[in-house]
C-alpha cells in the first residue's frame, strides 16, 4: 500500500474503548454510516487536560459521520497520542486493543472532497492513498495546506484547548523508518502493552464525548 511523505497511514484501526458498546467490535455495526448531525462539538478529555473539537459535517461528510460514530461508542477512550512530532502533527487513533486493531484494520470507508485548508488547530483522518481512511486522526500543529492536495480532508477543527493539544508529550517524535517513536506494525502486534513498556510518556485520551463543551 503506498505510503504518503511524514503521514503514515492508518494501517491498523483504532480504539481501546474502556466501556465499549457491542456493536463495535461487530463484524457490520448497525448505523455505521448513517448520517450524523450538521455540526456538533466532541469533549476531549485528555491525560494533560480537555479541549474541544467542532465537527462540520459540510466540510467531510463520511469523516463526520464517521467520527460521530465512533465517538458514540466510545472508540477513542483510553487510546494513545502516538505519533506526536514538533511543529507537524498529533496523530492518535490505533487501539492498543489488539483484537479492536484486527476487526478494524480494513473497515475503510471513502475519502471525501478536501474542502477546507490543514491549518493549525484542524483535524483530518490519516489516509495512505485513495479510500483508505479508517479510524486514525490528526490534529495539525501548523499549517499544513501540503496535505490539502494530497488528500487529507478536515473534518473538524480545535475551538477550545490548543494549548492542551500542544502541550501533549512529542519527546518520542516520530516513527520508524525517519525517527525512534512508536511503530505502529508493533502496536498492531502487542498494543497497549508495548506502548507502555517502551513509551511511557505518551498522553492518552481519557474519554471522547458528543456535546460536552467547556464551561
Amino acid at each position: 500500500m503506498r505510503r504518503l511523505p511524514f503521514l503514515v497511514l492508518c494501517y491498523a484501526a483504532l480504539g481501546g474503548a474502556c466501556h465499549r458498546s457491542a456493536p463495535l467490535i461487530a463484524p457490520a455495526p448497525r448505523g455505521l454510516d448513517a448520517a450524523g448531525p450538521d455540526s456538533f462539538v466532541v469533549r476531549v478529555t485528555t491525560t494533560r487536560g480537555p479541549f474541544d473539537l467542532k465537527v462540520h459535517r459540510d466540510w467531510s461528510p463520511r469523516g463526520a459521520d464517521r467520527l460521530y460514530w465512533l465517538v458514540n461508542h466510545r472508540y477513542y477512550d483510553g487510546v494513545r497520542f502516538f505519533r506526536a512530532v514538533p511543529n507537524f502533527v498529533v496523530q492518535f487513533g490505533l487501539s492498543g486493543d489488539t483484537t479492536l486493531s484486527r476487526l478494524w484494520r480494513d473497515r475503510r470507508f471513502a475519502d471525501d472532497t478536501v474542502r477546507r485548508g490543514n491549518v493549525r488547530g484542524t483535524l483530518s483522518f490519516a489516509t495512505g492513498g485513495p479510500d483508505t481512511r479508517t479510524t486514525q486522526l490528526f490534529i495539525n500543529l501548523r499549517d499544513n495546506r501540503r496535505l490539502d492536495g494530497m488528500g487529507f480532508s478536515v473534518a473538524a477543527q480545535v475551538v477550545a484547548g490548543m494549548d492542551v493539544v500542544d502541550s501533549l508529550y512529542q519527546g518520542y517524535g516520530e516513527g520508524p523508518p525517519r525517527g525512534k517513536g512508536p511503530s505502529q506494525d508493533l502496536m498492531s502486534r502487542e498494543g497497549e502493552a508495548y506502548l507502555a513498556r517502551d513509551f511511557p510518556k505518551l498522553d492518552k485520551i481519557v474519554k471522547a464525548r458528543v456535546g460536552q463543551r467547556w464551561p
